[in-house]
């Protein structure tokens, strides 16, 4: 949608210009375009009329600010600090100003390279980038308001696309065979959990945005009513209820746990239709597998239940045959009417008033905060880039400043990503530009050419960032061409590239560089205070009966936003320097287990709304106000463990003891509920052994 929306506003440019031989004021507007489609977040129709007056009013302040001090060099260096560091803060309000910040950096380069040669040029084409700002901008919002389900549904199908993969995924922990690594296969399903995540965070939002006070309209309660399914789907395959070596051994030479594997996997396939369904408005083609295998698994666990002795590991295995069919049930009724919600609340995550604006910017202005951190690493980098264009008179040498713009991340692992990524855009760009020129010289290829270009480089810049910078660099190479200024523009355009993204790496190393060493025991500590939360919650629902108020979700949400930030940060840890790294093979441990302690706590939500929730003895809800507390003391011991020596790390569990597992016919929840606790208080001691691998040799050296 983002390059269709694109092709359009730029081939109405480049057709009003070809009709108004109006060839050197095509090249401003077009900028305007891209400066304003860079603004974009996905909103209704009033957040994107909202954003573009925003928008609007802080290019205004950047134009004005370049044209005074455009004659002396150094203050307008010190207008591209101000201006860097003063905006990018601007963006802990939130992602829609995280936008706005990026396109004003950009829209400065773009004002002040108008401005290069003379002031009275610069009048003249500084009102056609706000023409191609104000363009656009009226494109968007007529756009936001007349298609609101695309993105939607986008969303949705998106989600529930990497639903199935990870329900595939964790299917394959249930395989019962010898000599498999377990261990890898959970690492695999914790990182990729992380996608799962964010894509659920960017449902959300997309649904928050639409939802307005009044009943919304059918769709967009259909549209909530499926994110709600996605969010218990993933609860309940989130859930593990034993260690998957011991169930593998316990049915060993029984095919129950192949018949829950294939239920699993069969269910991950039918996510995947939905996924299509969503997308393509169209009925999945169903033909009973799943029902089928059901029944199957079913069969297996009752002769398994039969032909076993009772114990811990038959009664995992029909806690999760139980959990597997309500999660059929659940998937059996996404694409059915949306019942009429009890509470339809999402988590507003935008600032609804100056003061508490200024407050998340305020709480970033500290040293150990990663986005000053990025602010004061971006501002330098871009006063080195223009120290540089300066120094060399390069007459494209704005294309350094844009580079660093665009190739800074807040992360050293990021920002080396997106320099790969930029030059080899960079390089296809040219390459394809230069042949494009020799194929199609005539202006009217050209022109079609670049609202192609322009189109596929806002269509691919966020998903596909090495397309989107390609297609850029072909759009400049073609725009240029038409000017007739195409001489030294390849070598300067791969020449500055090279500059900018040096500089951009440089900074990021040398640079108060975020290593993810200085996060990761915040993060870890952060992860157990969400689960001891969600623990909370939870025992709050068995004690008054399911509901899947804003409370409950927003804790389940919170504990699995933690645990990807955790799995992210080790990700981005093992692409560091090894000398700044902690011990990856301890942290890689402490991930696993915290996980797998997430795991066996969504258990307990999973199976929060059957029959006798409300029967826990004072025992059990003891034992498991005793884990919530031992889980935020661990946390606060280590977060303390930061500036200690291994061999001094201590704690304690204190009186936290699992719960007895005698058999209770009558109450077959309460042992289940004990079964867990049990489980979770033994990857709790786990834990604690764990945390002193954070710090190795490499760690105590740096």
């Amino acid at each position: 949608m983002h390059g269709v929306r694109a092709m359009l506003a730029l081939s109405v440019v480049l057709l009003v210009g070809w009709q108004g031989d109006w060839s050197w004021q095509v090249m401003p507007v077009m900028l305007g375009v891209v400066a304003s489609a860079l603004t974009e977040t996905d909103d209704n129709w009033k957040g994107r009329l909202r954003t573009q007056l925003i928008a609007v009013g802080v290019f205004a302040l950047i134009a004005g600010l370049v044209s005074l001090t455009q004659p002396w060099p150094a203050l307008l260096a010190g207008a591209l600090a101000l201006s860097a560091f003063t905006l990018t803060m601007a963006g802990a309000v939130g992602e829609r100003y995280r936008a706005i910040a990026f396109a004003s950096l950009v829209f400065f380069s773009y004002v002040a390279l108008s401005m290069q040669s003379s002031r009275m040029a610069a009048r003249q084409l500084t009102p056609y980038l706000f023409g191609g700002v104000a363009w656009y901008g009226f494109v968007s919002v007529i756009w936001a308001g007349a298609v609101a389900r695309p993105p939607v549904r986008h969303r949705l199908a998106q989600l529930y696309a990497l639903l199935g993969e990870y329900l595939k995924l964790k299917s394959r922990l249930l395989e019962p065979i010898r000599d498999v690594d377990i261990e890898q296969r959970r690492m695999a399903l914790a990182l990729y959990n992380g996608l799962v995540v964010d894509a659920l965070g960017a449902a959300k939002e997309a649904l928050f945005c639409r939802l307005g006070r009044r009943t919304p309209p059918g769709w967009l309660q259909q549209a909530l009513h499926q994110y709600l399914a996605a969010q218990d789907i993933h609860e309940r395959t989130s859930s593990s209820h034993a260690n998957y070596e011991t169930l593998a051994d316990a049915f060993f030479r029984s095919d129950a746990l192949y018949r829950c594997q294939r239920v699993l996997a069969l269910q991950g396939e039918q996510c995947l239709k939905l996924s299509a369904a969503i997308a393509r408005r169209k009925p999945p083609q169903h033909k009973g597998a799943t029902a089928r295998a059901i029944e199957d698994m079913q069969g297996a666990i009752t002769v398994a239940r039969q032909t076993l002795p009772p114990g811990s590991a038959l009664q995992a295995l029909q806690a999760l045959g139980a959990n597997l069919t309500e999660q059929a049930a659940v998937l059996a009724q996404v694409l059915d009417p949306a019942p009429t919600p009890t509470e339809r609340t999402l988590v507003n995550s935008h600032p609804t008033t100056l003061k508490e604006a200024w407050h998340r910017v305020k709480a970033q202005l500290r040293v150990q905060s990663p986005l000053f951190r990025h602010a004061v690493r971006l501002t330098l980098a871009l006063l080195a880039g223009f120290a540089l264009m300066m120094a060399t008179n390069d007459k494209h040498g704005y294309w350094i400043v844009l580079t660093i713009t665009f190739v800074s991340q807040p992360h050293y692992a990021a920002t080396l990503k997106r320099l790969s990524q930029r030059l080899t855009g960079t390089l296809i760009g040219l390459a394809l530009g230069w042949a494009l020129i020799r194929l199609f010289p005539g202006d009217l290829a050209g022109s079609v050419l670049i609202a192609v270009s322009g189109a596929v480089f806002l269509g691919a810049r966020r998903t596909h960032y090495t397309v989107g910078t390609g297609a850029i660099t072909t759009l400049l190479l073609l725009a240029f061409h038409q000017l007739g200024m195409t001489d030294g523009v390849i070598v300067g355009r791969l020449l500055d590239t090279i500059a900018g993204g040096s500089i951009a790496a440089l900074a990021a190393w040398l640079v108060l560089p975020t290593w993810q060493a200085r996060q990761w025991h915040g993060l870890a500590a952060a992860t157990l205070r969400r689960q001891a939360q969600y623990l909370d919650e939870v025992l709050r629902q068995y004690q008054a009966g399911k509901q899947d108020h804003l409370a409950y979700r927003t804790a389940r949400r919170n504990m699995h936003k933690a645990d990807a930030a955790l799995s992210n940060s080790l990700a981005a840890m093992l692409k560091e320097p090894a000398r700044v790294r902690l011990n990856t093979d301890g942290c890689g441990q402490f991930l696993l287990r915290s996980h797998t302690l997430l795991n066996y706590l969504s258990a307990l939500g999973a199976h929060r709304g059957e029959p006798g929730a409300r029967a826990l003895d004072a025992t059990t809800l003891e034992t498991a106000t005793a884990l919530r507390d031992a889980l935020r003391r661990l946390a606060t011991a280590i977060e303390a463990a930061r500036s200690q020596r291994p061999e001094d790390w201590r704690f304690e569990l204190g009186a936290v003891e699992a719960p007895g597992f005698d058999v209770v016919p009558e109450a077959p929840l309460q042992q289940l509920v004990r079964a867990q606790l049990g489980l979770a208080i033994g990857v709790l001691g786990q834990l604690v052994g764990v945390v002193p691998g954070f710090r190795g040799e490499r760690a105590q050296q740096r």
